[in-house]
């Protein structure tokens, strides 16, 4: 009851400072070999009404270990990135922390925007990247 009276004076809040209430809608790719999975993307657009704000989150992108350095993970990148321009995303961001995958990324034009030291257990910090579209 506490956690959706916190939720309602939030987007109270909102209304009264002449702010649409604002939703996220997932788009994503899945890879598929044959009828087996491979990999995929996904990632949350924000709207504030009918309006996407023109930031995405990345939230998730993974190719099993046997598909991996094949390719896989930038066509399901670019895949995702052109499907969200297409509705008027400009800019994407996500967090991330193995060196390999900021490499990854770094590769396909983002650059960090944040890092938190000692998020992880090891020590690893977390990485937030992003790109304009």
């Amino acid at each position: 009851a506490e956690f959706s009276r916190m939720n309602a004076g939030f987007d109270e809040h909102t209304l009264d400072n002449n702010v649409d209430i604002q939703q996220s809608e997932r788009f994503g790719f899945v890879g598929l070999h044959g009828d087996s999975f491979i990999g995929c993307s996904s990632g949350l657009a924000y709207k504030n009404g009918k309006t996407y704000s023109g930031w995405f989150f990345l939230t998730d992108l993974f190719v099993e270990k046997d598909y991996r350095s094949q390719g896989i993970g930038s066509k399901l990148l670019i895949s995702l990135e052109d499907q969200i321009v297409a509705i008027g995303v400009s800019h994407i961001y996500l967090w991330t922390s193995h060196d390999g995958a900021i490499n990854f990324y770094r590769r396909h034009g983002y650059g960090t925007f944040a890092q938190m030291e000692n998020w992880y257990s090891d020590g690893k910090g977390r990485i937030g990247m992003r790109k304009d579209l």
